[in-house]
């Protein structure tokens, strides 16, 4: 728990930090995740190494927990794509802006190892957006009638932009979508750290051990705007925001810390002293890269460049020089 406690702070704080970037025109557009960090720290502590994570692009916690590099996760977010492909963990995919287009990936992956009977299993996080969109069907369909080993985790933040998730769907939850799948289903405090490292861990097992997919609806909040260009003042009331930010999940382990007698304050310094060295030393790590050339646009879109692209790319060449 000290640890959960641990990465939650070092989300939190790496988060600040890469806003205050983005303000100061260091970075680019960022994704806050600020609200979240129980549904994302406690999932992740439930996966192997051997386990797959598919992101969206809200996961940092995730990133951090699974011991991503924390200075290539800098460099990332100002648009060098590069640091994903040396990234210490291969299991970590890079993050996935369009909606809902990770979950197929996911789907896929999960076919792949219940083909190669390795006993491994895939998480994939969306929003609750995402269960709009045509790719979370066809993802949940596929990998229920493929009995696939994938874990679906959709983080309930109550709003997909300003869309609030009453006017995203007539469901109860967003949960029982799985049921129409033949995908067991399951909702959880998504602001209870432990909650969430439970229901995780057991949808993980039943992945690993032939048991098929499961659909999680982890219910949180985004305390901040959807990402740096947003403005979230413009669709929440305060008192909608203040309410929420009294479950704060950090707050809130703390408080049972305190009411166990696990919590005391040298512990609170040190971890304090901890993720701020670690951040700071991630920061100017990950700002002194020097940036990627043009070519790097054009990386990654297809196995080779097309024609069009080499022309392209010479256009932006001569447009430099």
């Amino acid at each position: 728990m000290k640890s959960m406690y641990h990465y939650m702070r070092l989300a939190r704080v790496f988060d600040e930090k890469l806003f205050k970037l983005q303000r100061s025109g260091k970075i680019g557009t960022y994704a806050q995740v600020k609200g979240e960090e129980a549904t994302e720290i406690g999932s992740a502590f439930a996966l192997n190494d051997t386990d797959w994570f598919v992101p969206s692009f809200r996961e940092t916690g995730v990133y951090l927990a699974r011991g991503a590099n924390r200075a290539k996760l800098v460099q990332a977010w100002n648009g060098d794509v590069r640091a994903f492909r040396d990234d210490n963990h291969k299991r970590n995919l890079p993050p996935s802006v369009p909606i809902a287009s990770q979950l197929p990936h996911a789907a896929g992956i999960a076919w792949a190892n219940k083909l190669k009977d390795n006993g491994e299993a895939t998480i994939v996080y969306f929003g609750d957006g995402a269960t709009s969109e045509g790719d979370f069907h066809e993802a949940l369909n596929f990998a229920g009638t493929q009995d696939l080993p994938v874990v679906f985790w959709c983080q309930n933040n109550q709003w997909a932009i300003s869309t609030p998730v009453e006017k995203q769907t007539a469901s109860d939850t967003l949960a029982q979508k799985g049921h129409a799948y033949g995908v067991d289903c399951v909702q959880v405090d998504g602001n209870d750290v432990l909650g969430t490292y439970k229901v995780a861990r057991d949808a993980l097992e039943k992945a690993r051990n032939g048991g098929g997919p499961t659909l999680v609806e982890s219910i949180t909040y985004r305390l901040g705007d959807h990402t740096t260009s947003d403005d979230s003042s413009r669709y929440r009331t305060d008192e909608e925001v203040d309410e929420w930010r009294k479950r704060d999940p950090i707050h809130r382990l703390k408080e049972y810390f305190e009411h166990t007698n696990i919590w005391d304050d040298d512990y609170g310094e040190w971890v304090e002293d901890e993720v701020t060295e670690e951040v700071e030393a991630a920061v100017d790590e990950g700002l002194s890269k020097e940036p990627p050339g043009p070519e790097n646009l054009f990386e990654h879109i297809f196995a080779d460049r097309l024609p069009e692209h080499d022309e392209q790319l010479e256009m932006i060449r001569g447009e430099q020089q």
